[in-house]
């Protein structure tokens, strides 16, 4: 028996120690705010999920996030019986908690009101105990996630399974605002981007919200490099309290299959704080053509269309400044006056950052001749 013993601590003691290792999400922090990168609605074994709490915390740092919220239904829990719990639906925050200060995650009280349409499934962030959301009336579980100072949002407005056929605004959603019940709107959630729900934003002064939802494990999901869709945050600081102020003051761009979608306010600052201009100075003359360099130091791919000449010389109609590359664009001098301009002005549009309006960002590069 301790020969046994000792051979079973010694394989014990000889077994490899894998280290998790983190890929940084690259944008930048924006004038007055952390760029904070969120995902708000994810699932677990406590509810229809596949995976243990904990393991929603680890892919979370491995893929560079800073804070996620864990919203297992409060009405459907298929592995109940399976994992011997009793029906309290704080327990899997509760779970994940601990490895999340650890890791230096953070972790929201979150669940999923989970109903027919209308209203539909509705997250509810920072609830303070779960367990009272359980209610036959969907309106008193929300009335009930409002008084506990929960941010709620409408999670997949134009699913499938519950709008196959158009994307409908309900009068219960209507109530759920004028209630001040109603804060969010997922315009992408998944696989699948909702503008319907991008318009209601704009519309309602709804936060637009960009979640996986996942229920898998995230590798089986989002496959062969791709990212999962985050919801980008601009907070004071990475805390709770100022993740909940900046979603109440609607400070979220959405993040997913290499677009931004969001309001101009916070687009134009993540575009040119991702953007160096390499070479400024370059001295253009009429009939010369001289290459300018840009840098993008983000995880997205710009990608450029003119939008209208520029005064002097001319330049691609379209431009691709590619992640973490430096791009030559060519300049070519087309009038006498060109080399007198101490600036010169390119006008283009970014074709995949969306603004509220459903069209593109558009964005003036300054750069000195001189």
């Amino acid at each position: 028996m301790i020969r046994y013993f000792f051979l079973f601590v010694g394989l014990l003691f000889s077994l490899p120690v894998f280290a998790q290792t983190r890929t940084e999400v690259n944008f930048p922090d924006i004038p007055g705010y952390k760029t904070l990168k969120c995902d708000f609605h994810m699932h677990t074994v406590f509810s229809d999920g596949d995976v243990w709490p904990t393991v929603r915390v680890q892919e979370a740092w491995q893929e560079g996030l800073d804070a996620i919220a864990i919203t297992d239904h409060i009405e459907y829990r298929p592995h109940a019986q399976n994992i011997e719990i009793e029906a309290d639906h704080n327990r899997a925050f509760e779970i994940a908690e601990p490895l999340a200060n650890q890791m230096g995650m953070i972790l929201i009280a979150g669940s999923e009101i989970t109903r027919k349409m209308p209203p539909g499934h509705l997250n509810a962030l920072f609830v303070t105990n779960a367990n009272l959301l359980e209610r036959d009336s969907w309106w008193e579980a929300c009335v009930e996630a409002r008084d506990q100072g929960a941010f709620v949002f409408w999670d997949h407005p134009g699913w499938d399974d519950q709008q196959p056929d158009t994307v409908k605004w309900y009068q219960e959603h209507t109530r759920l605002l004028n209630a001040g019940i109603l804060k969010g709107i997922e315009v992408y959630n998944g696989h699948d981007f909702y503008p319907e729900a991008l318009k209601w934003a704009e519309e309602k002064r709804l936060t637009i919200m960009c979640n996986s939802g996942l229920h898998a494990p995230e590798s089986m999901d989002y496959t062969n490099g791709e990212h999962r869709p985050m919801t980008l945050v601009f907070a004071t600081e990475k805390s709770k309290g100022a993740i909940k102020q900046a979603l109440k003051d609607r400070r979220t761009v959405a993040y997913f299959d290499e677009q931004l979608v969001g309001d101009k306010q916070y687009l134009g600052p993540l575009f040119f704080g991702s953007i160096q201009i390499e070479n400024d100075g370059i001295g253009l003359e009429n009939h010369q053509i001289k290459k300018l360099q840009v840098h993008n130091s983000s995880d997205v791919d710009f990608q450029l269309k003119q939008r209208q000449p520029s005064v002097g010389f001319s330049c691609p109609d379209e431009v691709v400044l590619k992640a973490h590359k430096t791009v030559f664009i060519d300049l070519e001098g087309t009038s006498d006056e060109v080399k007198n301009m101490d600036q010169l002005r390119l006008f283009y549009g970014v074709t995949n950052l969306t603004m509220l309006t459903g069209k593109p960002l558009p964005v003036n590069i300054d750069i000195a001749n001189h």
